[in-house]
């Protein structure tokens, strides 16, 4: 029958990243509507079956299928009050928060990274979420008469063939990735970070997208406090250690990715402190000094007295791992470190289910000098008028100042090297910018005029174009 047939098309979307979910998997069917939601299980927290989803709350109102972790889910417990628990894993404690607190008001109190699905059987509503800073993926749209959704493109892909966003992949080359909330495909896009979607599935228009809203916004979070520089390392400290610290908890081993730099060295050096056991770290090497960092990391297992693992790679080996890129990515990214993070995951998933990594910490702490490059340029253009700067830009782009400068050979600016001509290009582009986020944009960028290379293609608008409030 018709729910049969709608199980079975969730459950080949589900058995598409069966690569992500290796340990269990199942599907849920609304009996009065058509609906399902299916899911593959990694196993972290809670490895029996209590732990499997799709989820079904207690009181039966609510269904969770659930990807990440929400690491202060303890609390949460503790908050939710005494009742007969099925397990003791987090999935449990969201559906129930769902249940006890509804959805805007839990994930208001989730700390962790996650995309979800949790449906309301009794209003017919579908709820889709994402983290605060957008860590986990989660897409959505329609394919044909079908809404569906998932944390990988690649399940989507499976309901039917879809297009190509020619705008988005002229975004890509732009700025070396499809920009939220498009995706590569014209019918699909990805939810924004600390957003949620509220869906009223029995009023749902096919010709329309549910609109989405933020439930979490770090500039609301913003607090000016004054502190001496021996208190902020103190509180930093000790937030660093509570972060690592809600990351240990799991019952599977647990390892970290170690490069050797400030990042994934402090990270190491927080769970050795914080472990009854020995971490186990994970270094790739190259024979190329310039690129290997392998050594460094060596020398700081050494200092934690970490349990180390080292694999050096040859070219061969990454041009390899190429081939794995469009499995991996699920849509087009320009960011060379992801085949040794590819190969440093093969390896670490012989002995750990889960490793920690240093990411994302130079974007918190203005690890990058193109942050403080942008800033000053910034500061240095923004004393000229704007139609001043962009009289100069209009002359840098002059075909006859182009031409005359193109083939001559310049020193290094900016950590970019090229000839005169491509200098002035860039500059002419940076003097043009609008606000400090503009021009950090238009330093970064790659291909600087993508519409002119991706036939019928415009560029998107991303939040960075539009908006000018970094000043």
């Amino acid at each position: 029958g018709a729910q049969e047939d709608l199980a079975r098309r969730c459950q080949t979307m589900a058995d598409t990243i069966i690569h992500r979910g290796p340990d269990a998997g199942g599907v849920w069917v609304d009996p009065s509507f058509p609906l399902a939601l299916g899911h593959r299980r990694l196993s972290i927290i809670d490895l029996s079956e209590a732990g499997a989803q799709p989820m079904v709350s207690a009181s039966g109102r609510y269904v969770l299928s659930f990807n990440g972790e929400v690491y202060n889910f303890e609390q949460l417990k503790q908050q939710l009050g005494p009742r007969e628990w099925r397990g003791s894993g987090d999935t449990e404690i969201i559906v129930e928060a769902f249940a006890t607190w509804g959805v805007e008001a839990a994930l208001k109190k989730f700390i962790g990274m996650f995309a979800l699905a949790a449906y309301n059987v009794q209003t017919a509503q579908l709820w889709l979420a994402r983290d605060r800073l957008g860590i986990k993926p989660l897409y959505y749209g329609w394919a044909g008469d079908q809404f569906v959704f998932s944390s990988e493109l690649t399940a989507l892909r499976s309901c039917q063939e879809l297009d190509l966003d020619r705008d988005a992949l002229a975004s890509y080359l732009r700025h070396g990735y499809v920009p939220a909330p498009h995706s590569v495909y014209t019918s699909m896009h990805k939810l924004m970070p600390g957003h949620l979607c509220r869906i009223d599935t029995k009023t749902l228009i096919r010709t329309a997208l549910p609109p989405t809203q933020p439930y979490w916004s770090l500039q609301d979070h913003a607090v000016e406090t004054a502190m001496t520089e021996q208190e902020a390392e103190q509180t930093l400290l000790g937030l660093l250690r509570e972060a690592v610290g809600d990351r240990l908890v799991a019952d599977v081993p647990l390892g970290a990715f170690l490069s050797g730099g400030y990042d994934s060295s402090l990270v190491c050096a927080l769970m050795q402190e914080a472990s009854d056991m020995t971490t186990k770290t994970f270094t790739i090497g190259f024979d190329d000094a310039r690129y290997n960092e392998a050594q460094h990391a060596k020398e700081i297992a050494a200092h934690l007295g970490t349990q180390h693992t080292e694999l050096y790679v040859a070219e061969a080996d990454l041009l390899n791992a190429v081939d794995q890129l469009p499995a991996l990515c699920d849509e087009p990214f320009a960011d060379s470190p992801i085949l040794p993070t590819y190969l440093v995951s093969h390896l670490a998933r012989r002995d750990v289910t889960v490793a920690l990594s240093g990411d994302g910490g130079d974007e918190l702490f203005w690890g990058y000098p193109r942050y403080h490059v942008s800033a000053k340029m910034w500061r240095t253009i923004r004393r000229f008028p704007l139609p001043i700067r962009r009289g100069i830009a209009h002359i840098a782009s002059n075909p006859t100042v182009q031409n005359l400068s193109r083939g001559i050979k310049t020193p290094a600016w900016g950590g970019r090297r090229g000839t005169l001509n491509q200098k002035l290009a860039a500059a002419g582009e940076l003097m043009s910018s609008r606000s400090r986020a503009e021009t950090y944009l238009n330093l970064i960028g790659q291909y600087k005029d993508p519409n002119a290379i991706v036939l019928r293609g415009s560029e998107v608008d991303t939040a960075y174009n539009t908006k000018t409030h970094w000043t």
